[in-house]
């Protein structure tokens, strides 16, 4: 189904004829969002100006919920053209969008990244981590001799006699973020069922839904702090605190090798090309999305989407590959939808 069938065909109409007569007072293409996806941006939106004959697009972080909803705030000038997502856009997003006019929606994705687990390089040895290390370190509850209790743990040895002997300090995304939606469900809920305590927590009588919730929530004595800024923040973080260890993107963590060092994830290293084949336990697409009614109305906005997923820059010896992307082996797909203008659901 369209997702122009979930907006009246009058409401398009009016939006429409009204952005078209007012969107030419801008003529950059304006983006925000992921601050995974932030510095491909910034290299792609760089490289377009200096190229090409439009402006240079401004490009700016938040997060990618925070800029999915400045996305469907609506069509016009006054939005912005383009959201940056670590993560696919969720339904309840679509929905918003619709009902403020933003129907047709082109969904690029342009590549693959890692979640890594990284501290300072010359830091205690934390070199191999399992979800359920992650689990037993931040749940707000863990299983321990066959019961669910409050989180007795302040060590990392405490509960794996492998880690550091020293005071848990997490630095992980914020709920603004999508690489903290990833770290839910591929870490704490991964970590939570294999630790037993999912199945502990339905034995004891909770739902199947309120056991899942349980199990992705985080403790709040301070052991695991949320990061709202981008990982320029959580490494400002890990610099003041030797102990620390922060969730990182793999292409932050690879133009940063001179000050942390990265743990293995049941026992595979993060790299492109563990990332590329699967293999890495800990990985999510990364993606654009674009508002097809400025397309042909916001100049060069159609054009910098076909740039960023064009061979010479998305493919893997482009730029964004040699910062740290894992180039989309089905690139060639995205290049058409893109050419195409294809919206979601067509």
């Amino acid at each position: 189904m369209k997702f122009s069938t979930l907006v009246s065909a009058t409401a398009l109409a009016v939006a429409s004829t009204a952005f078209a007569g007012a969107a030419q007072a801008r003529d950059q293409v304006q983006i925000a969002g992921s601050s995974t996806v932030l510095p491909y941006a910034s290299i792609v939106a760089e490289a377009f100006g200096e190229n090409t004959d439009f402006p240079t697009p401004v490009v700016e972080s938040g997060g990618s919920s925070a800029g999915l909803k400045k996305f469907c705030t609506g069509v016009g000038e006054n939005t912005i053209d383009v959201a940056n997502a670590s993560r696919a856009i969720r339904e309840k997003e679509i929905k918003a969008c619709a009902e403020n006019g933003v129907a047709d929606i082109i969904e690029v994705r342009i590549g693959y990244d890692g979640i890594v687990f990284a501290s300072q390089k010359d830091g205690p040895a934390f070199t191999a981590f399992t979800e359920s290390d992650w689990y037993n370190a931040l749940a707000p509850k863990v299983l321990k001799d066959g019961k669910i209790v409050d989180n007795p743990y302040n060590n990392w040895a405490e509960f794996n006699s492998d880690l550091p002997n020293v005071e848990i300090a997490a630095f992980i995304p914020g709920t603004k973020h999508g690489t903290r939606e990833v770290f839910e469900e591929k870490v704490l809920a991964v970590g939570c069922e294999k630790t037993g305590a999912l199945k502990a927590m339905i034995d004891s009588g909770m739902s199947e839904d309120d056991a899942e919730d349980a199990c992705i929530a985080v403790r709040t004595d301070g052991k695991s702090v949320d990061i709202d800024g981008d990982y320029t923040e959580t490494l400002a973080r890990i610099d003041s605190n030797p102990n620390g260890i922060g969730v990182f993107g793999l292409a932050f963590y690879e133009n940063n090798t001179d000050k942390l060092k990265v743990a293995t994830m049941d026992g595979i290293e993060p790299t492109t090309q563990t990332i590329a084949d699967g293999e890495y336990p800990v990985s999510r697409p990364l993606f654009f999305y674009i508002k097809k009614a400025h397309i042909g109305v916001i100049p060069g906005l159609k054009e910098y989407a076909e740039f960023f997923v064009s061979d010479e820059i998305a493919g893997p010896d482009g730029p964004l590959a040699q910062y740290g992307l894992v180039s989309d082996p089905e690139l060639a797909a995205t290049q058409a939808s893109v050419s195409n203008e294809q919206t979601m659901g067509q």
